[in-house]
């Protein structure tokens, strides 16, 4: 069994699968009907308007509706377009157990406890016909795939089949309105449409489901007498074939799979079991420990089964549909119906090669996996993982296709895979020994080679390599040198796919694409939400792939798209241009024409070839929102605008790549206050002031248009808009315009215009406008008001401009390769852009003559022929171009060319090991000891959240230090460091590097914690609480090497938090001596940490005899009872039995924030008690818990972490990689 999707729910009770989507209903004992998409795993909805378990439940073949039944006796039909119940039939009595739709008429049959078999018109709503005759519930019902009949099961022990014919041809041709039964007698008598055609007998329990054939005149049962029972029908009769037991419980369902010659039936007994319907045997046996079994579904054109149990659902399938295959040069090799094949791309020729023996098991999923082919030898090992693993090698004439006559027995062995290594070799895995056996073609072994991982499969990787997948990694092994060539961590890989020159390869997992180079050097890694089925490399380097759904393409620097939805999934064998040659899931080589101009003409862009890129965006071959958010993205929106005719986005593009004039343009064109607002701010950004003006007037923003005259020095428009805002009747910004111009005269006019008669007096005054200020002093009267004396006024006057400010002059550039190109063919087209940009960019021709300086010199030595190059003026004229007296060429020695060709070229520097040490790991620790402390912080601020890393710095140091040794060279030469590696010997590669050696190490840290246990126990607490947060601050940096380590680093983290939480808070009690009850809540909270048994029975004795001290008679026997349970001493035992004794029947005197019989943690930092139940936030390094209003902060705790930050978790070891 191939499980697909699963789900976790309530009892599921119907099933139905969608014919085209990839959807499932399933009908809950709760009453909820959920539709899941079983390809990507997600529920798309639920319906839940019936009252009591769904029963029955079916999806209509053509129309977006599905029918339901259920225990309320309610047929309902649905619309899952417009998610509501479009109708309820009536007419059952009693629970509803099956529902279906007809295949063509818009009839439903339904099954039912009330004994009848009803059949219902959809589109009038109406009951057409109830078939009785079953004495007892009728569990199943169903119409037959092609013919007028309907197959009901029931409690009674029979099976029955109905023939409806006549109910058909009364839907066709309708009969007299008289003549129909009433709705009442058909309820009654049950019509006369619908017969009994055969009684099947046979069960000696009810039977509780019965189904047909798909093709065949077969029909299959179950029932609670354990047994599956197969019948044969005829016109004329119908009788039982054989019997399939081995069910130990109630068959609950069974049915014939829609493609394969099997019966699937599933029961009570927790199980479903795959039978042969020729041989009548079982073939297989699938059990779940705890989930009784009640229903299943075959998906009508997939090869998908579904079952229903009692804690949700699976979609599974009985075997794989993928097709062995492996291609070589114009042909791909292939298993299909027992035979390998070829088929030959040039011819379209698909030739028979030689059989393929059956194995000797009889269960399913018997195909070969894999195939491997020596064009040399024309040998091809086919693998199959069937008992363990299994090959076979075919030798195959090159003059035989299509012909037995010749054929050579099969040479078989075991492996759990094998492919040619060589051209006469190939290599085999033995798991059990995790090596490699290398066998010639008489399958005699000529090698042993164990292998430096663990390895569950191998692939070929170039001549006497071998690509060695792990659970969580790859290696590339030579078998010659038996060294690893190159390794990389990947998700589990299932296939692997070498381009054609063998310089890249793609390692397919199930949701990933890892592309990576012939060394196992990282390019980039796609992520898939569904499963990746195939893929091939086309002739330019972009890996093409598909998944269940699309088809997809992977540039080489990780850029992916859509090629083409897929309505079924295909394995891609060989892609030429825009030809993908494919197999599907029934083993035939197809050919389906795809549209490769977006990722041809991405790849162009990403190897720089604008040559290409100018031809296709000239023959207008691109188009789409996905091109032009490629190219803004890359940095070239000034190629998109090219692709794009929507004003908006143009006026977007024009915008992001400085382009002033388009963006005028677009915004004439869209005429949006939003739009000019953004052109004038990126014309502002430019220094074009005039284009500035032109959006600020369009949006009438007369503030920042008067501010922009006033900075620009043009202040006859300042008073130009004073004028403005006059006529507007602003009267704040008339003056706001006058204090620009220091016009003190029209400031004065303004405020007494106003009625702000002693301001224009103050002004008037104060600037000298005698007259003026005379006139309004009378005005005023006795109201006049005083201006100070003895001071020197000063006048607020704007200085003067000396000169107006143009357009921002603008340096020379280099015109774009893509502008350059388009001027060269297209300059009809573009030349009233090439005018409006000139005032921008500049002169673009580089021509360095003043038109001024020509004026000045009357036109001298400039002169501009249209015509033809005038030929009597010689080249050397002004170039002062003299020929040279040179050698002849045979006297030129030729030990100069061989002396520079002879010329040293000094080795290029291989990479430091430092950095192969940051480049193979993501642990904290080893990026300090390579010193590059700036990656190891972000490490751990990612994984543990920490911010303050002070405490971390001499750590970092000391690391950095440790995994270095310095050697003293020359007199004047440098100390040379030399990097210390883990685990380093004579033996080891020179070209695989080990990690770095670490100063710090995990039993370092148990030292310190007995260290600390020792000063706790002495009472030494600030020196036990400096100790117990110097191995907190160490553990983020220490590496290990196996996951017991790892768990035991965690549990050390633990231990040491519950320490420092409670020593700081014993600290903290020695401070409030004045507050007696928070000292004793302090001592309290201190007995709730987890300490050892020793350090339990001093701070229970230490709070039992605070208590008591301060008459808290309660808590203090509390206490002395948990010191009691904790094995104390004998002075400890007899000093808290007295007191026990002593506190009997006594209260407590002060009300403590404690309350022992309700679980609770303290926070870290305002030490309080958080009871179970109550919000708290938590360190992600130390797991410290704190109140609400903490997070952010600090941690009190370890001192290193933000309180309620995100983090992945602590990463100290190359296990958690894996």
């Amino acid at each position: 069994m191939l499980t697909k999707f699963e789900t976790k729910s309530n009892r599921v009770k119907g099933l139905s699968f969608h014919p085209r989507r990839p959807w499932i209903l399933t009908s809950l004992h709760s009453g909820v009907i959920q539709m899941w998409d079983y390809r990507v795993g997600t529920l798309i909805d639920r319906f839940d308007e019936h009252e009591g378990p769904v029963r029955g439940v079916h999806f209509h073949a053509t129309q977006p509706l599905f029918v339901s039944g259920g225990d309320d006796y309610k047929i309902k039909v649905w619309n899952y377009k417009t998610h509501r119940c479009l109708f309820t039939l009536h007419g059952h009595l009693d629970y509803i157990r099956t529902v279906q739709f007809h295949h063509e008429c818009p009839w439903i049959v339904s099954a039912s406890d009330d004994q009848t078999i009803r059949i219902w018109n959809w589109q009038s709503r109406t009951c057409v016909a109830v078939l009785t005759g079953h004495n007892h519930y009728v569990m199943s019902a169903s119409f037959h795939p092609k013919e007028d009949l309907v197959v009901s099961a029931s409690l009674d022990q029979t099976v029955r089949v109905w023939d409806i014919g006549s109910l058909r041809k009364k839907s066709v041709s309708p009969a007299d309105d008289l003549l129909r039964l009433t709705q009442m007698n058909t309820d009654l008598f049950g019509g006369v449409d619908a017969v009994v055609k055969y009684v099947l007998e046979g069960h000696d329990r009810g039977v509780n489901w019965a189904s047909f054939h798909p093709t065949l005149p077969l029909i299959v049962s179950g029932a609670d007498d354990r047994q599956v029972k197969l019948w044969r029908m005829n016109d004329t009769k119908a009788w039982e074939v054989d019997t399939l037991r081995g069910h130990m419980s109630n068959v609950s369902c069974v049915m014939f799979h829609a493609k394969q010659d099997i019966i699937v039936s599933n029961s009570e007994d927790k199980s479903i079991r795959i039978w042969d319907a020729t041989k009548r045997t079982g073939i297989q046996t699938f059990r779940r420990e705890h989930d009784r079994f009640w229903v299943l579904a075959a998906h009508p054109e997939m090869n998908l089964l579904a079952a229903g149990h009692d804690s949700g659902m699976i979609v599974f399938k009985l075997e794989r549909e993928r097709p062995a295959f492996c291609v070589s040069g114009d042909t791909v090799f292939y298993v299909k119906d027992r035979f390998l094949r070829f088929f030959e791309y040039s011819t379209q020729k698909e030739v028979q090669v030689a059989p393929i023996r059956r194995p000797g098991s009889v269960s399913l999923n018997q195909s070969p996996r894999t195939l491997s082919y020596s064009p040399t030898e024309n040998a091809v090992l086919i693998c199959s993982d069937v008992d363990g693993g299994s090959y076979e090698l075919h030798i195959v004439p090159k003059d035989s296709a299509g012909r037995t006559d010749y054929l050579q027995e099969a040479k078989k062995g075991a492996g759990g895979s094998a492919v040619f290594v060589a051209r006469n070799r190939f290599a085999v895995l033995e798991k059990s020994s995790n090596q490699v056996l290398v066998r010639n073609l008489k399958n005699e072994i000529v090698k042993k080679s164990p292998l430096p991982i663990a390895t569950d499969a191998i692939y070929y990787a170039g001549t006497g390599n071998l690509l060695c997948k792990a659970e969580d990694r790859v290696s590339i092994f030579d078998l010659q040198q038996r060294l690893v060539l190159g390794e990389l961590q990947t998700p589990a890989v299932k296939y692997v796919v070498w381009s054609s020159d063998m310089e890249s390869v793609a390692l397919l997992s199930k949701h990933a694409v890892v592309i990576a180079s012939k060394k196992l050097v990282h390019r980039c890694t796609l992520h898939e939400t569904i499963r990746v089925k195939s893929g091939a490399w086309d002739e330019n380097g972009v890996f093409i792939y598909t998944t269940l759904n699309h088809m997809k393409y992977c540039l080489p620097n990780g850029d992916s798209g859509i090629i083409k939805t897929l309505d079924v999934p295909i394995y891609i064998t060989r892609v030429v241009g825009n030809n993908i040659f494919y197999l599907d899931r029934d083993g035939k080589n197809k050919l389906i024409t795809v549209d490769a101009s977006e990722y041809i003409f991405k790849l162009a862009l990403l190897r720089k070839r604008y040559d290409h890129v100018m031809s296709m965006i000239k023959n207008s071959q691109l188009c789409g929102q996905s091109v032009i958010s490629y190219l803004q993205q890359k940095g070239f929106p000034e190629v998109a605008l090219h692709f794009v005719k929507d004003e908006k986005t143009r006026f977007n593009l024009a915008i992001e790549s400085g382009n002033i004039q388009i963006a005028v343009a677009s915004a004439k064109e869209i005429d949006d206050k939003d739009h000019w607002y953004r052109l004038g701010i990126e014309a502002l950004r430019q220094g074009n002031v005039g284009i500035v003006e032109y959006a600020y007037q369009r949006t009438k923003n007369f503030e920042r248009l008067t501010f922009l005259y006033l900075i620009t020095g043009y202040l006859d428009k300042v008073g130009f808009m004073c004028k403005i805002a006059g006529q507007n009747g602003n009267l704040m910004g008339q003056f706001h315009n006058s204090l620009y111009l220091g016009d003190a005269r029209k400031r004065v006019e303004i405020l007494e215009n106003a009625g702000q008669l002693p301001l224009a007096y103050v002004t008037a005054a104060t600037h000298g406008l005698t007259e003026v200020a005379e006139r309004l002093a009378a005005e005023l009267g006795e109201n006049v008001p005083s201006l100070p004396e003895g001071k020197v006024h000063s006048l607020l006057i704007p200085p003067a401009p000396l000169m107006a400010c143009d357009d921002w002059p603008l340096l020379r550039v280099m015109r774009g390769i893509f502008e350059g190109g388009l001027d060269a063919t297209g300059r009809a087209e573009l030349e009233e852009d090439d005018e409006a940009a000139g005032a921008d960019w500049g002169d673009e021709d580089l021509d360095m003559v003043d038109a001024s300086e020509v004026v000045a010199n009357g036109g001298d030595g400039f002169e501009i022929d249209q015509g033809e190059p005038n030929e009597e003026v010689g080249e050397d004229g002004g170039w002062d171009l003299e020929d040279l007296e040179l050698p002849p060429e045979s006297e030129t020695p030729k030990a100069a060319a061989n002396a520079r060709s002879a010329a040293f070229v000094a080795p290029t520097p291989g990479m430091p090991v430092s950095q192969i040490w940051t480049q193979k790991s993501s642990l904290a620790g080893e990026h300090a000891a390579a010193g590059n402390f700036d990656t190891a912080m972000r490490l751990l601020s990612r994984q543990l959240g920490i911010k303050n890393f002070a405490p971390l710095k001499p750590l970092f140091l000391d690391l950095h230090m440790g995994s270095h040794t310095y050697l003293r060279a020359l007199a004047a030469a440098p100390i040379i460091s030399v990097a210390v590696e883990k685990g380093w010997s004579e033996s080891a590669s020179p070209n695989v590097r080990g990690p770095p050696a670490l100063v710090f190490s995990f039993s370092q840290m148990e030292d310190r914690l007995k260290a600390a246990y020792k000063a706790t126990t002495e009472g030494r607490f600030p020196e036990a609480l400096r100790q117990f947060l110097n191995i907190l601050h160490t553990i983020p940096v220490i590496v290990v090497d196996s996951r017991k380590e790892v768990d035991e680093m965690k549990e050390l983290i633990e231990i040491v938090r519950e320490y420092v939480l409670g020593l700081k808070m014993e600290l903290k009690r020695k401070e409030v001596r004045d507050d007696v009850t928070r000292q004793q809540e302090l001592a309290a909270y201190f007995t709730n940490c987890k300490l050892q048994r020793v350090h339990m029975r001093l701070v229970l004795s230490s709070a039992m005899v605070l208590c008591f001290k301060q008459k808290n008679y309660a808590t203090a026997a509390h206490f002395a009872r948990m010191l009691l349970e904790n094995s104390p001493t004998d002075g400890q035992a007899s000093k808290a039995r007295q007191l026990v004794q002593a506190c009997k029947d006594k209260d407590d005197t002060h009300q403590l924030n404690y309350d022992f019989r309700n679980p609770f943690v303290v926070c870290g930092a305002t030490y309080v008690p958080i009871y179970r139940g109550q919000k708290a936030v938590s360190c992600p390094y130390c797991g410290s818990r704190f109140v609400p209003s903490i997070e952010g902060q600090l941690c009190t705790i370890c001192e290193l972490a933000t309180v309620g930050a995100d983090a992945s978790g602590l990463l100290c070891s190359p296990t958690q990689l894996r």
